[in-house]
């Protein structure tokens, strides 16, 4: 074993959802031998006074103490999962900002072959949480990362007994159209199990 396997979850959260879901995948990650597993929030674009008028000021004040996400930072982790909610069935503006900042890390291969990963929020239960997962992905491609999901060795993927999130893409969740529906403990088991399995994956390559 080289050394700790360092993994990053990398995540922009308006209301707090995806940072719950944040914590739940540091934790499984965290549960694997070996493996450092810290929370960075990408910078925001939205200016104070909106984020104040919608009430996600109030919110966000729960997560404060996370630390900004650098896009050299990326360079220092053997694998990062990245947590978006979804906009109009594609990752949101804060997300894909950080992203296009990241030409100098594709120029010189910076991320070939470091594991990549990706979960989610939608509002409503079809509101596009595989497409904004899979459209994602491209990205990571493009960064040469080496691309993993939630199997369905986890078995919660096939609860159909209550709504909830949850794809072989990666874990997700359902926050309602008014927000108010924070992540179920089916969503946060298997946001745990991605973090479990990313690292999993990530220390036999690291090995």
């Amino acid at each position: 074993m080289k050394g700790n396997v360092k993994l990053q979850v990398v995540f922009y959260s308006m209301y707090g959802h995806v940072y719950r879901m944040a914590e739940a995948v540091a934790e499984g990650a965290r549960s694997v031998a070996g493996v450092e597993a810290a929370l960075y929030q990408v910078p925001e674009l939205v200016p104070k006074n909106v984020l104040e008028e919608s009430g996600a000021a109030a919110a966000r004040k729960a997560f404060s103490q996370v630390p900004t996400a650098t896009v050299d930072g990326l360079a220092d982790a053997d694998a990062v999962i990245f947590g978006t909610p979804t906009r109009f069935g594609n990752m949101c503006a804060q997300m894909r900002n950080f992203l296009d900042q990241t030409g100098g890390l594709w120029m010189n291969g910076g991320l070939i072959g470091k594991v990549g990963s990706v979960f989610t929020s939608t509002a409503t239960q079809h509101g596009g949480q595989e497409t904004t997962i899979t459209s994602f992905h491209t990205t990571l491609l493009h960064q040469g990362m080496i691309i993993v999901g939630v199997p369905y060795s986890e078995q919660r993927l096939m609860n159909v007994q209550e709504i909830s999130g949850g794809t072989p893409y990666g874990a997700s969740t359902i926050a309602g159209p008014d927000g108010s529906r924070m992540p179920s403990e089916n969503e946060l088991a298997i946001a745990r199990f991605q973090g479990k399995h990313v690292a999993e994956i990530a220390k036999k390559l690291k090995g």
